[in-house]
This record gives structure tokens, sequence and C-alpha cells, in this order.
């Protein structure tokens, strides 16, 4: 065990879709000291996805008992703590505070069709007004309108809304706190007033008194752990517990990026989703992109795509491969979108092979589904630089590096995809588990009134391995564009332009 001299630390939390991960870090080094992991159920079929909240509770708290064990270090050397959680999700709350039904997950597209009647009702360019994105289906209020009409016994019963990062944090400081980047994915939060819509809550039949207080940023101190969350997590009971956010924005924390130049250096993340972000100043506007706001108060533009490094290893699992046992697809193009896709708006796709030849090889095929995977995240790249004013075709643009992260990023194959379809130098960040650390940074500030962005920076967040560029695949590129706007893109317009407004 640690003496009592030990500096003092702190705690990220990572609640993800499959797991909650807790890094103890040095508060003064960033040095993280431990990690504890514990896994997450998930729920559901033909587009449900869905899980217990109290699960998250109790893994949080087997999580930090590991990484506490793992770092050596007493529980009278922690100084606070902070969550960071996986977005959109909807955890709906009877008066006494439990949950009425299990959360449904981000990844749950059975709100299409209310993401579609909610957009009729200001049209793209209302919504992205008022929110900075355009309803698709997983974003909290598409799915509260689906509950509200699907399941009206349980949103009867509902006395209060939380995302899945405010719902561990109420239980950690018992109070109802979040902040404006993570509910800036709500789809009921304005970026442009930097508060809730009132006018989208009456839509939506949500009273104010429903959500959770927005601190002003996620370093924001929420409150102070309880004496029953404490006995709960073996923690001490009054240490600070921040305002948290969501895990996109703690990861951009924990990368140390501020709002200079980030353009130059836009992170592309390989997880179950594929998300793509840089920071900036300037609120963007683009019905591709989400317009969310950054932890730091900045804004964070946000490209998402459903199917990723899950999707692709079910892939490998179906032709009994080994994940890394692939190679370039040749004339193959398999576009993995098993669970629908959200960028491109396409709820009700199905993964789509074509292109087989006699020649086809297995590697080959799973080669096809990197290539589909990657192809899909770097294209809502190309609309998130476009619509922050950065031409991604420019001359030059091509030599501006990527920061790649996520599970994908520790993968050969991942990584040498991303390389072959960008053409881009690619950084890969030293620092490990990306969305604890941001949110162990949030936590640091929120007991030293630091910077969070500044006090990353302060542990080296900016250090990376820079892989020189490879000359750019572009007849992958344009074959698999070709196959998405021929069989995806272009029946799916034809579809719309039959609906009924």
């Amino acid at each position: 065990m640690a003496s009592s001299a030990h500096p003092p630390v702190v705690i990220g939390v990572d609640s993800s879709t499959q797991s909650t991960k807790a890094a103890v870090v040095d508060r003064e080094t960033g040095r993280i000291l431990g990690t504890g992991r514990a896994p997450h159920t998930v729920t559901g079929a033909d587009g449900a996805r869905e899980s217990d909240p109290g699960q998250w509770w109790h893994a949080l708290a087997e999580a930090v008992s590991a990484g506490l064990k793992e770092a050596g270090v007493r529980a009278a050397d922690v100084t606070a703590i902070a969550v960071a959680g996986q977005q959109h999700g909807l955890v709906s709350l009877d008066a006494a505070g439990r949950p009425v039904r299990p959360a449904v997950l981000w990844n749950d597209t059975r709100s299409a069709p209310q993401a579609a009647a909610l957009t009729e009702v200001y049209g793209a360019d209302g919504w992205l007004a008022r929110t900075g994105s355009v309803p698709v289906a997983s974003i909290t209020a598409t799915t509260w309108q689906w509950l509200r009409e699907s399941e009206p016994s349980a949103a009867s019963a509902t006395a209060a809304l939380r995302l899945p990062h405010d719902y561990l944090t109420e239980r950690l400081a018992g109070v109802a706190v979040t902040d404006p980047g993570d509910a800036s994915g709500t789809g009921w939060y304005s970026t442009a007033t930097g508060s809730y819509d009132r006018e989208i809550l009456q839509l939506l039949h949500i009273e104010e008194e429903m959500l959770p207080e927005v601190a002003r940023t996620g370093a924001t101190r929420a409150g102070a752990l309880t004496a029953a969350a404490a006995t709960a997590l073996g923690l001490p009971a009054g240490i600070a517990v921040a305002a948290g956010t969501g895990d996109n924005m703690a990861a951009a924390v924990g990368l140390g990026l501020g709002t200079e130049g980030l353009l130059d250096h836009p992170v592309v993340s390989l997880g179950t989703s594929g998300t793509v972000f840089a920071a900036t100043r300037a609120r963007p506007a683009s019905p591709g992109i989400n317009g969310f706001a950054a932890a730091d108060g900045a804004y964070l533009p946000l490209g998402c795509t459903l199917n990723c490094t899950l999707a692709v290893d079910k892939v490998a699992e179906l032709l009994r491969l080994d994940r890394e046992d692939a190679v370039p697809g040749g004339a193959a193009v398999l576009l993995p979108y098993l669970d629908g896709e959200r960028t491109p708006d396409l709820p009700a796709a199905a993964g789509l092979l074509t292109g087989l030849r006699h020649a086809t090889t297995a590697q080959q095929l799973l080669g096809a589904a990197y290539e589909g995977a990657a192809f899909t995240v770097l294209r809502a790249l190309d609309e998130l630089l476009a619509a922050c004013g950065a031409d991604p075709h420019a001359p030059g643009a091509a030599t501006r590096p990527l920061r790649l992260i996520g599970g994908g990023a520790k993968g050969r194959t991942w990584v040498e995809t991303v390389r072959r379809l960008s053409g881009r130098p690619v950084l890969l960040p030293a620092a490990t588990e990306l969305v604890a650390l941001g949110a162990a940074a949030l936590a640091a500030g929120a007991v030293t009134e630091a910077d969070p962005v500044a006090v990353a920076t302060s542990w080296g967040a900016a250090e990376a391995v820079e892989l020189p560029p490879v000359e750019r695949d572009l007849a992958a590129w344009n074959r698999i564009e070709d196959v998405l706007g021929e069989h995806l893109l272009a029946p799916a317009a034809r579809r719309g332009a039959k609906l009924e407004p």
C-alpha cells in the first residue's frame, strides 16, 4: 500500500456501451496508476438496444475497487471523481428515482419514424438553428418520443429524464446535474442559447423540472460524494464530484484538444461506433453532422456511424477468421451496416455485399468489411471538415494528420486500412484510456478549478507516434462510394420522396 505521503489522485470513469473502466490517475503527473474494468450486458434485437442502468452503478463500484487495488493507493488519497458516459441513452426514472424500464441506448434505431416526424416540425434548418443537429434515430429526443408512443404507461410513470452519465453522477453526488457537452446530444438543448429549448420541451411534453441542471462545464463541481455512494465505492465521503460529460467530449479533453488549429488534426475514433470530431470556437450547422458542445464550453462538431469494430468482428466470426487475418478487398465491396446506419442516415439498412468473383477469398471479404466501415467513418470526416469551413479536398488537405483513437487504433488492420483509404499521416496518441483520462482531467478541474484541457496538456496529452502517409487507394474509395450511392442512398431518396408529410 502507498504511504500517506502519496500525491493526491483523481478517478476518471468511462461508462461505455459494453463496459465501465475506472482510471486512478496521479493528479499532478497524469500517470494512470491503475485501471479497473467491469462488463455491461446489452440486450435487444431488430433495432432494439437496452441496458439496465442499475448494472452501470454496480460496474462502476467494481471498476473503482479494482482500479484502486491495481494502483496500490489508499482510498484516502482520492480527491475527486468524474464520469464520462455513452451519449444519447434515455434513462427514465420514477418519482423515487428508480428506473421505470431498461435504458434505451444510443444505437437503438426503433425511433427512426419519430425522428422523421420530429424533423418535419421545424425542418432540418430549423433544428440546426436551435440545437445544432437534425434528429436521427437514437438521439434522446426521438427515443423519448418513441417511448411516449410505444409505451405510454412507462412514459406516464416517468418523473425524471437522465442521460447515462447524468444517472451515475446523480448517484454519486445526490444532485441532478449534467453538462453542455452531453446535454447537446439530447435534441432538446440549444447550443445557440446554452440552455434547454422550452419550445422543444413543450413539443415533447417534457417539464423542465424533469431534467438535470446544466453546469457551466463538465469540470464544474456538481457536488460532494454522498455517504451512501462512498460506502458503495469504498471512497471518502465528501470528495468532489465533477459534472462530467459524454464519452466523445471526454476523449477530446483527454487528448488535450483546445480550439486552435484543430481542423488540421481531427480525431477519428474506432470503437463500437465510429466517430469523427474536432474542436472549434465556431458553431457549425450541417445536416450531416452533430453540432455538439464541448466539455470546456467550445463546440465539438461530430459525425457518428453505428457500425465499426463490432460489425467487422461479426464478419470475422461468420468467416471464422481472426480479426487480423484480412487483406484488401479487391473487387468485393462490403458495407457492414448490420445495425442500420446513422451517418449516412439509413436506419433501416442492412449489410450489403457485392462484387464477388470466383477468385474472391475469405480474407478479402474481411478486408472489404474493414474498408466499408473505415470508408463510412472517413466519409463522415469529410462532411465534418466541410461543415467547419475546411475543404477536405483542397490542395494540401491530405497532408494534415488524423488522430486515431479507440479500440480499433490498437489493431494493425484498422490502422492500415485508415491510412490506405485516407492517404493522410496518422497520429497514434501515447496516452491510453482517453475517455477515462479526460474524465480524470475533469475531476482534477473540479477540485483545483484548473481548465481541464490545460490539465490534460500538462499531463502530456499531445504526445503521439506519427505514421507517414501512404498512397491513397482511390480505386477502392470510388468503388465503395458507387455502391453506396447506387444501392442505398438512391433507393432511400426514392423512398423518402413517397412519404406523406
